[in-house]
């Protein structure tokens, strides 16, 4: 009998070592089975031990026994319950029975761990993806926002025009320049046209009135209708045509029509795909004759920067520059300033009219002598802001605001 229950008893439950993985807040229970030779005189009882440390068997688990059909073994089986509240829930457990045991370590989930990364990368991903819609929503308002602010000033070049805009002498190409494309961007975003509808390359030659005009503008704005490409040097040479337009002007702006666009089997159309990066190939659609279109954002885009003068005084030109222009003399007696109600300058805004001086004052027997002119008194302040040290290096190939003021004896 003593030998009995000394027997060793053979774990069922777990059959080794087991290692469970568990997050913060779930629960598991822990199932030890074995199975022993039965005698009344032996202990049956299984002990739950956490970390060394023997738990309360009525608080904590629970125990079952069952005998085989002729009675000469019994299977015990305890339960135990855990609940994964805090870090101390965590450790070994083992189910003890005659100096021996089975074990279960219980550790925290991996997964558990990189909960946060993983959130934290899905938030990224999220933002990420945020930020690409919006750009891609609100892409050209923040370009055209950088160009009007940082881009380039096209102003000292001696244009008289920011676009020369072509385009075929039919009725629909007419009416969409004219009562389109020239308000829009004119009166709208202050741009100035030179409209022409005559053939731009005559046999495939430019003219020297093409020359001319090109030269005076910015940039080039071809409506690409069916009509256009009906023109003799887009038939038979485009390409050639096309090296010409891009000798007179830099990245010149070709207008498709998309009711047209996907009809048009004309090479030329193959071309400016292959050279994208040369010119500029904008889509007419449905949706474009709304001001806040796209189409209007990118040929704005697509068109010299625009600066707006309020209240200048002295050329706009030197005056961007930090300049004091030794022609002009600030608040001086006999300079008028006011707006020209037709400019002609390269910046399309009014620019200012200076008339010639009053006539001289004749002193009488107590001044000077008869015929003398009296000269005018300037104080310190106005010979300082004069400065004629850099005249000889100064750009006045755009002024248009000079007067003669040598006559014909002096000369």
């Amino acid at each position: 009998m003593a030998d009995l229950c000394s027997v060793f008893p053979r774990f069922l439950n777990p059959t080794s070592n087991v290692t469970l993985e568990r997050a913060l807040g779930s629960q598991l229970t822990l199932n030890c089975t074995v199975q022993l030779p039965f005698s009344r005189d032996c202990d049956f009882d299984l002990h739950w031990i956490k970390d060394s440390h023997r738990l309360d068997n009525k608080t904590h688990t629970a125990s079952t026994h069952w005998f085989n059909d002729n009675a000469t073994e019994i299977f015990v089986s305890s339960t135990l319950k855990v609940n994964v509240t805090d870090e101390e829930n965590y450790g070994v457990f083992a189910c003890l029975l005659r100096n021996k045991e089975a074990v279960f370590t219980l550790q925290k989930s991996e997964t558990a761990e990189h909960l946060g990364a993983v959130l934290a990368a899905l938030v990224i991903v999220a933002l990420l993806l945020f930020t690409i819609v919006i750009y891609a929503k609100c892409r050209l308002n923040v370009l055209l926002w950088y160009r009007n602010r940082y881009g380039e000033l096209e102003i000292n070049d001696g244009k008289l025009y920011d676009a020369y805009v072509s385009y075929a002498n039919s009725t629909d190409d007419r009416k969409f320049v004219n009562f389109i494309v020239k308000p829009h961007l004119e009166n709208r975003h202050g741009y100035k046209l030179f409209i022409d509808d005559k053939d731009i390359l005559p046999n495939s030659e430019p003219s020297a009135d093409l020359i001319m005009n090109v030269s005076r503008c910015r940039r080039l704005i071809v409506v690409l209708s069916n009509a256009y490409l009906e023109q003799e040097w887009c038939n038979n040479n485009f390409r050639e045509g096309l090296w010409r337009l891009l000798e007179l002007s830099q990245r010149p702006i070709f207008i498709a029509f998309e009711s047209q666009y996907r009809k048009i089997a004309h090479p030329a159309i193959n071309l400016l795909k292959q050279h994208k990066s040369a010119v500029t190939l904008l889509m007419w659609r449905a949706s474009s004759m709304v001001p806040s279109s796209d189409f209007w954002k990118e040929l704005c885009l697509s068109l010299p920067r625009k600066v707006s003068y309020q209240g200048l005084r002295g050329d706009p030109q030197t005056y961007l520059q930090e300049d004091k222009d030794p022609m002009l003399i600030l608040n001086s007696n006999y300079l008028d300033f006011r707006g020209d109600s037709h400019p002609e300058g390269d910046t399309g805004v009014r620019g200012p009219i200076f008339k010639g001086s009053s006539v001289p004052r004749i002193i009488g027997p107590d001044g000077p002598p008869l015929g003398a002119v009296e000269e005018p008194q300037f104080g310190e302040s106005q010979r300082s802001e004069i400065d004629i040290s850099d005249l000889g290096s100064r750009n006045y190939g755009a002024r248009t605001d000079f007067y003669c003021l040598v006559t014909e004896d002096d000369i």
